[in-house]
């Protein structure tokens, strides 16, 4: 394995305008910018919340190569039999022993090594088990199961500074972490002092004329009323958004971060 390698990370999917989004935009996006490989956050595909079989086969249908997700990923029934029978599709892997599923993906592409990490916040979210104790236990089994894998790290969380410690605590062992769940595209892309590539939030694949993807008048309503109204995902034109990390492909070291707008 020599040269050098390219990762598309696209951030949380939300519903049907962020499916249709990715559906019509995708292939040209690993087109242009030469993707070995595709990790899509999918935890809020399926009408906003969670995801199905159906929203799954697609995005895996479309190029994705693995489906990271969060703690939406539990919102609809069968999602437990669904990430048992996906390997592909993870779910954070720092939630406690005997959950359904995996956080952790192997997998080749592009003529190199790939492992892909999800992992999920506890600041201002559930106190699941420690993120950085797992990320540690996962890449250490990494090094035993796929030695020279490029690592990416989905970590899906709440607090900025969170998910800039965890980065600085991975860095040079993971290629890139990137944060989803905000569903706000940050503007801190960076490589960090022994090379990991990072951005705090790769932002939400959906409806532009939405409040982080759901309708704006049930916000408003929510926020002047104090009510629990029903969120539901917003309709209209999307966009895809995410970031591409260039690697080195023999030291794992990134090379060039870019946000994505598409």
């Amino acid at each position: 394995m020599a040269g050098t390698v390219k990762a598309l990370m696209i951030g949380d999917v939300v519903g049907e305008p962020g499916m249709k989004a990715l559906f019509a935009g995708l292939g040209p996006l690993v087109r242009s910018t030469g993707a070995s490989l595709v990790v899509v956050n999918g935890e809020n595909a399926l009408g906003g919340f969670g995801i199905g079989k159906e929203e799954a086969d697609k995005l895996f249908s479309i190029g994705v190569q693995v489906i990271t997700s969060g703690n939406h990923v539990w919102e609809r029934p069968g999602s437990a039999e669904l990430l048992e029978a996906s390997p592909m599709l993870l779910r954070p892997a720092n939630y406690p022993p005997g959950v359904p599923g995996t956080g952790l993906a192997l997998l080749e592409s592009g003529g190199a090594r790939w492992a892909v990490i999800n992992l999920q916040g506890r600041e201002f979210m559930s106190p699941i088990d420690c993120p950085f104790r797992r990320a540690d236990e996962l890449v250490a089994r990494i090094a035993v199961e796929s030695p020279g894998a490029l690592v990416l790290v989905d970590f899906h969380a709440e607090s900025v500074e969170e998910k800039e410690a965890l980065a600085f605590y991975l860095d040079g062992r993971v290629s890139a972490l990137a944060g989803t769940h905000t569903h706000v595209q940050t503007a801190d892309e960076r490589i960090l002092p022994k090379g990991t590539g990072y951005l705090t939030d790769l932002g939400m694949t959906g409806p532009e004329d939405s409040v982080i993807g759901v309708k704006a008048d049930i916000c408003l309503r929510r926020g002047l009323t104090q009510m629990p109204i029903k969120m539901e995902s917003a309709e209209g034109p999307a966009t895809i958004r995410g970031a591409l990390f260039e690697l080195d492909a023999e030291s794992g070291r990134c090379l060039k971060v870019e946000r994505v707008l598409a």
